[in-house]
């Protein structure tokens, strides 16, 4: 006995439309073979990982989805989560991955949400994506759209919505005002000057000193960055001269470094200017000095993207987060991240090459020959 399922599948255009074709689903009635990679105890990644084979059997429960994932990138949550010092962590043995692109190829027939064919990614925080295959409760997925790019969809979830909820949350800013973010380079800071720029918002984009550095501006400046500098240019008279030259200083800062690099934002902002941390690359304290608190009024808060889905579960903002990234998306405004993909089966080379920094480069599982 056999099961056959018609699924569209997308094929990209050169003009970029999308031509749909039909693939047929078969897998036999005994059971399916997946494959995952997973961790049994918490510690270093470069030791702790191990490939999986399973068998997925081939009845599903009235309200399970069966899921082939596409894409799944490698998140600096995804590490802290293996190396055991997120603040969310799943029950052990786990598969690794939040974040991820999938496509439904059945259905329990309970399921109202979803169809064969249909692209998904988790609803939360610690599904695992790093896997060929995965059964789901309907409740944990959320149908997302499959006429963009598939490292777009699977890349959605953190990073952009991260900016996103930065740039809308925290201060009422108007067309013309200035944001300045440390660790610019990265997957949210360029997710930041995108849509900075298509809200009418200027940016101070500070990145550390590199061989390539003018290389890295220019990339920066061609996806709306405003100014682009260096560490070290931020602490200069020369970082003071650029601020006076605006028509205002920066209103909202993001810190993703902490530290010295975290200290130096807060005395570009404005007077009750609000600087928002979300992460800690660093590994060092945000220090504040008191005449910033006291004569400044600045606000020091930071933000979580987890808990704020995780809290927004029911919240029509959530929906309509999505849907206006996606449509920056379709219409180039929000290009997807410069990324190296590797299959299931170099995930120690992925890792490892993941663990030295960002390089420019997001690393992704590639489980779907048909995203590339």
């Amino acid at each position: 006995m056999l099961l056959r399922i018609l699924v569209p599948i997308l094929n990209p255009l050169k003009n970029g439309g999308i031509r749909r074709t039909a693939h047929v689903f078969t897998r036999s009635a005994s059971s399916l073979s997946s494959q995952a990679i997973m961790y049994s105890k918490q510690g270093d990644p470069n030791s702790v990982l191990y490939l999986e084979n399973s068998q997925i059997l081939p009845a599903l429960k009235d309200n399970e989805v069966l899921v082939k994932m596409k894409m799944a990138p490698i998140n600096p949550s995804d590490i802290n989560m293996i190396e055991g010092t997120y603040h969310m962590l799943p029950e052990l043995p786990a598969v690794c991955g939040n974040e991820g692109v999938g496509e439904v190829l059945e259905v329990g027939k309970g399921v109202s949400s979803f169809c064969p064919g249909d692209w998904v990614i988790p609803a939360g925080t610690g599904f695992g994506t790093w896997r060929t295959f995965a059964v789901s409760t309907q409740d944990m997925l959320r149908k997302v759209p499959n006429d963009v790019p598939a490292i777009s969809a699977a890349t959605i979830m953190v990073n952009p919505c991260t900016a996103y909820r930065m740039l809308k949350d925290f201060v009422c800013l108007h067309e013309g005002d200035i944001v300045i973010q440390n660790g610019a380079n990265s997957a949210v800071g360029q997710s930041v000057i995108q849509i900075a720029k298509e809200w009418g918002y200027k940016t101070i984009n500070v990145v550390r000193n590199r061989p390539d550095f003018d290389q890295l501006a220019e990339y920066l400046k061609g996806l709306g960055a405003t100014h682009v500098v260096t560490e070290e240019f931020s602490r200069s008279h020369q970082m003071r001269d650029l601020i006076k030259s605006m028509p205002c200083p920066p209103k909202l800062a993001f810190n993703t470094v902490g530290g010295d690099s975290a200290t130096n934002l807060l005395k570009h902002l404005d007077s009750k200017g609000v600087m928002v941390t979300y992460g800690g690359m660093s590994k060092k304290p945000v220090v504040v000095s008191t005449g910033a608190l006291i004569f400044k009024r600045v606000r020091l808060t930071g933000y979580w993207n987890a808990k704020w889905v995780q809290e927004n579960k029911e919240n029509p903002e959530l929906v309509r987060m999505f849907d206006d990234l996606f449509d920056l998306v379709r219409e180039r405004k929000l290009l997807p991240p410069s990324s190296e993909t590797f299959s299931l089966s170099d995930f120690k080379l992925a890792v490892k090459s993941s663990l030295e920094g960002y390089k420019g480069s997001k690393k992704i599982f590639l489980m779907d020959d048909s995203s590339s």
